[in-house]
């Protein structure tokens, strides 16, 4: 099957405060047909149930910067197309920022724990976020140790402001913190997360219901996610989380606060030359799709590539990630670029 189309892109100069059109590039949409396609984001299937669908065509690169060193084999479905779209990349590592979503320190040896009895964060029991722990460390970790001196940053969003403490943890926006404040800040970060008791309230043991509509009043009362102070205590959520320990956070890395908005992380990104986007973290469901750094936000201003097998999405009612992370992969790549681990590659590696 042949499908000939014109795109006519907009680009733009990166870094500029005003964005001025380059010339336009004409992009050949021909799809050829893959025979025997082999599943997608088959690496790691105790994380991500592959993506199988009847129908793959190749397609010309998207992006194809000059002296590309950064080489990023993604794909895309379309209903239209009747499957799934791949296509090779080349990108400018330096103009590319590598970008995790929440990587929440909850119940490591930072001290943040889910509160007791029945308190829930991240992946709202510890069970559930000891698998998150161990997927980040297998997984993306690394996969940013090894992009790390080749791209322009690597970035990561938490909750909250860039509150006095984190920021003389973390490198952000404004400032790059000494060695001298890090060890500071590592200990104020610590006693404070120390402090607080992590004890919320037990369940409900009695609900009044009207007879009419007691299911509504059932859940009304007992919600299948209560976040709140009721079982997470009061302050909870205003403690400093900080980076997963699954993590290998190194000093130039960039913490990105959600509460600072996506405005300055479009214009921090923009100011150093960045043009294409990485995206891993969690939850691809949730946070991946709808937060600051989230790629509702950013494939507004840059090119953005979701790498699969570096996220999880929410998996509740299941022992397994795996299903809720190919349905929400599925349904995200209606409208992005979706790539795996193995298909990002570095110049430096490739075999003679």
């Amino acid at each position: 099957m042949r499908l000939f189309a014109v795109l006519m892109l907009g680009m733009t100069v990166p870094g500029c405060a005003e964005e001025l059109p380059r010339i336009t590039r004409t992009y050949q949409n021909r799809l050829e047909r893959i025979e025997n396609p082999q599943p997608l984001v088959a690496d790691y299937p105790e994380f991500f149930e592959p993506i199988q669908e009847e129908a793959h065509f190749s397609a010309p690169a998207i992006v194809d910067d000059d002296a590309a060193d950064l080489h990023v084999r993604a794909w895309r479905f379309s209903y239209n197309a009747r499957g799934i779209i791949e296509m090779p990349n080349h990108l400018r590592a330096k103009e590319t920022a590598v970008i995790m979503v929440h990587p929440w320190a909850i119940d490591d040896s930072w001290g943040w724990k889910s509160p007791e009895p029945n308190g829930v964060a991240d992946f709202c029991t510890p069970r559930k976020n000891e698998l998150a722990a161990k997927h980040t460390k297998q997984v993306i970790d690394p996969l940013l140790k090894r992009l790390r001196n080749h791209a322009a940053f690597v970035m990561y969003s938490l909750p909250g402001p860039a509150d006095p403490i984190r920021t003389q943890v973390y490198r952000s926006f404004k400032k790059t913190p000494t060695a001298e404040e890090r060890v500071v800040g590592e200990k104020q970060l610590r006693q404070t997360l120390a402090a607080y008791k992590y004890q919320g309230e037990p369940l409900l043991e009695q609900l009044p219901l009207n007879p009419d509509l007691p299911v509504r009043d059932y859940f009304k009362q007992f919600p299948g996610l209560d976040a709140g102070d009721r079982y997470n205590g009061a302050g909870f959520w205003k403690l400093p989380i900080p980076v997963s320990t699954s993590v290998t956070v190194d000093p130039q890395d960039v913490v990105i606060y959600d509460a600072e908005g996506y405005p300055p992380l479009r214009d921090f990104l923009k100011k150093n030359g960045v043009r294409h986007v990485l995206l891993t973290g969690y939850a691809t469901d949730m946070c991946l799709c709808r937060t600051t750094a989230g790629y509702e936000n950013l494939s507004k201003d840059f090119n953005v590539v979701i790498v699969a097998d570096a996220t999880l999405g929410t998996f509740a009612a299941n022992i397994t990630p795996r299903f809720a992370a190919n349905a929400s992969i599925s349904y995200a790549s209606l409208n992005q670029l979706i790539t795996q681990v193995s298909w990002i590659e570095l110049e430096s590696e490739k075999k003679p």
